[in-house]
């Protein structure tokens, strides 16, 4: 039986002892102790429930019209969701170095990270039937593979923190809970997620902020966290066939989602319902537009290409629109080709005007759609452009 608690319990404190290795710096300080939430039952306000509602329905309108549409909007969609998230941890890399990246280009690290971004979501996505411990650490395994130094898929041992200092957790801002602490607190909150009594919305805003509450890893928290939540909006059935990139709309007033957090660990779980009702409108409006642009540009393709509609050419117009980088290899797996079959068609698409041809990152010529990288360029422009305190 669920205990309904209209003032969600905040946080509790405990003492801790901080003892560097050097030896210097020694002191106590104050880690948190979240509570435990499977049993609970959130009570947001009532502005905040009637925004939920209204914003799932959004949600699951808006994946219902791409349904028909999943193999030319899911991949471009999935990409905007990563950098978006990855932005908002001050990870920004353009579209066309995005796209580079997952061809092996070395050009732009924070398109590597959010390359790695991107297959986690995906991971996240694969694994939404399973909410469990094990699933969140292999989401968290594929985004931070790279990245060796911070144990990918393995729960920290160490103390982390919020503040102005990298040193010491002494006179921080927030401490996560201790290390000892992490093990029982996610088991904690994936028995929360898999609760179907909670509405859905705010089931997911309430679990996020508890995953980010608790800091499980050493680094990758926040993408982790929102990769959780696209997990969650899939095992609800908010969404079925596309992750809507939430995490664009939480972009646009990145205060607004800290302070929600923060809110959330005092024990008021509304404004983080609210806040993730506001970004998936956001999101939503944001996402129409840019599948808007995708469908003008293609429909000026057709216009352009002159070949005969059987050419392999008109077939790789769908790959170029969700893929809009590619190199030899990538374009002839898309259409189960030889290589050398691929490159008249790519030649046609280049006097077309549609692709441009460049020799880059020492692999050898890519092609690229610069009016396709344009328009997910212009989304994330949207998606960045901070809203005006209210």
């Amino acid at each position: 039986m669920s205990i309904s608690s209209p003032n969600w319990p905040s946080l509790g404190w405990e003492d801790k002892r901080w003892q560097p290795t050097a030896g210097f710096g020694r002191g106590r300080y104050k880690a948190s102790v979240p509570p435990l939430i499977a049993a609970l039952t959130p009570a947001p306000s009532a502005e905040a429930v009637d925004a939920a509602v209204t914003a799932t329905n959004e949600l699951s309108r808006f994946d219902a019209e791409l349904g028909h549409r999943v193999a030319a909007f899911a991949p471009v969609l999935l990409r905007s969701e990563s950098a978006s998230s990855s932005q908002i941890e001050n990870l920004t890399a353009s579209a066309r170095a995005i796209f580079s990246a997952e061809l092996g280009a070395k050009g732009s690290r924070n398109a590597e990270l959010i390359t790695s971004n991107t297959h986690s979501l995906r991971a996240a996505l694969e694994l939404s039937d399973d909410l469990s411990p094990e699933a969140i650490r292999e989401m968290h395994r594929i985004l931070m593979t790279d990245q060796p130094r911070h144990t990918p898929g393995e729960w920290r041992d160490e103390p982390v923190w919020i503040g102005t200092r990298t040193d010491s957790p002494i006179g921080a801002e927030f401490v996560a809970p201790d290390h000892d602490r992490v093990p029982a607190l996610v088991a904690d909150l994936a028995a929360f997620a898999e609760r179907f009594d909670v509405p859905a919305l705010t089931s997911v805003a309430v679990a996020h902020a508890q995953f980010e509450t608790i800091h499980p890893f050493s680094d990758g928290n926040g993408r982790t966290g929102r990769a959780l939540a696209q997990a969650m909006l899939r095992h609800r059935g908010i969404t079925r066939n596309v992750a809507v990139p939430v995490s664009a709309g939480l972009l646009a007033d990145v205060e607004g989602y800290h302070r929600a957090l923060t809110e959330y660990r005092d024990g008021d779980v509304s404004p983080i319902v609210m806040a993730f009702a506001a970004a998936s409108m956001r999101a939503i409006s944001n996402a129409r537009q840019l599948i808007a642009d995708i469908d003008q540009i293609q429909e000026s393709w057709a216009t352009r290409l002159t070949v005969r509609r059987s050419s392999n050419a008109w077939r790789l117009l769908d790959v170029i629109a969700r893929r809009p980088v590619l190199d030899a290899a990538a374009a002839a797996a898309e259409l189960g080709v030889q290589r050398p079959n691929i490159y008249p068609p790519l030649e046609v698409l280049v006097g077309a005007g549609i692709l441009t041809a460049k020799a880059e990152h020492k692999l050898g010529p890519f092609w690229r759609s610069t009016e396709i990288l344009d328009a997910i360029d212009a989304f994330a422009k949207r998606a960045g452009r901070r809203e005006m305190p209210r």
